[in-house]
């Protein structure tokens, strides 16, 4: 088998049930060794102390475990406390985000940018953690153009990330563009794509148009045409997104990052295909 470097997302369950099932799942994707599994953290921490409970128990059962840190709304004492709590418990992956503001919440707090908090990182801990920052191939919704959003990327490696996962996205040529674009600025972190399975195409379009990703028109137009047809829309979805995979990869792609939603069969499929694991 090739060997490709994976990497598989959760968000942490609400319910000891939602605890139960993610037990099972991580147990179904550990046959594909990935090189991390990342978790999820709510607006301004709402979900931290859930985040930390599922990375602790994917530390105790072995795999490396990278919990996700958003700054927007929290301020120096609180990342602190969050980052010094992984460290002794030997987490050594952080994946580092500008995060969302909290409904109802009009102060962004002591952090505004991702940049920011790379550097309170590196001046807290030093080089403790690897970390892991967000990138947009088709452009983060809230950046004011192209550029801007270029420099904002360029600013988090700069800040000292070790590497970065994009947003996922179905056109492989915005992601060689973007990484074009950010290798002509002289950063040279590793770049991999987000990968989304589909399993419900009107909820996946649903999310696509309010967090930026855009659904190529022919593919938009092909699920649609599928109706109510969950079965269709299964094996187009596994279809498209093993395609995109493979074009990714042939491309130079270094990994891919899975979003898994808690879930393991299409994300084991799509690996099967790709003969990965």
């Amino acid at each position: 088998m090739k060997h490709t470097e994976l990497s598989i997302e959760f968000f942490p369950p609400q319910t000891p049930e939602g605890v139960d099932k993610l037990r099972i799942v991580r147990g179904k994707l550990a046959v594909l060794k990935p090189e991390f599994f990342s978790v999820t953290f709510g607006a301004g921490g709402s979900t931290r102390d859930r985040t930390f409970s599922v990375i602790k128990e994917i530390a105790v059962e072995g795999f490396e475990a990278a919990p996700h840190l958003s700054c927007i709304g929290s301020t120096r004492e609180n990342i602190r406390d969050i980052l010094h709590a992984y460290k002794s418990a030997k987490i050594r992956r952080i994946v580092a985000l500008r995060g969302d503001l909290p409904s109802g919440m009009a102060e962004a707090g002591e952090f505004r940018y991702a940049n920011e908090l790379v550097e309170f990182i590196r001046s807290e801990i030093g080089e403790h953690f690897h970390i892991e920052v967000a990138a947009y191939p088709e452009w983060h919704p809230q950046a004011r153009s192209p550029r801007d959003d270029l420099a904002a990327f360029a600013r988090k490696a700069r800040a000292g990330a070790n590497s970065a996962i994009t947003q996922y996205f179905y056109n492989a040529d915005a992601y060689f563009h973007f990484v074009d674009e950010v290798r002509a600025l002289g950063v040279d972190i590793p770049i991999i794509p987000g990968i989304m399975p589909i399993a419900n195409f009107s909820k996946l379009a649903r999310f696509s148009d309010a967090c930026g990703a855009e659904l190529p028109r022919w593919m938009r137009r092909k699920f649609e045409a599928f109706g109510d047809d969950a079965e269709s829309i299964r094996a187009f979805g596994l279809d498209v997104v093993t395609e995109l995979c493979e074009r990714l990869l042939t491309g130079g792609a270094p990994g891919l990052h899975f979003y898994s939603m808690n879930q393991s069969v299409l994300t084991l499929e799509i690996c099967r295909r790709l003969e990965l694991g």
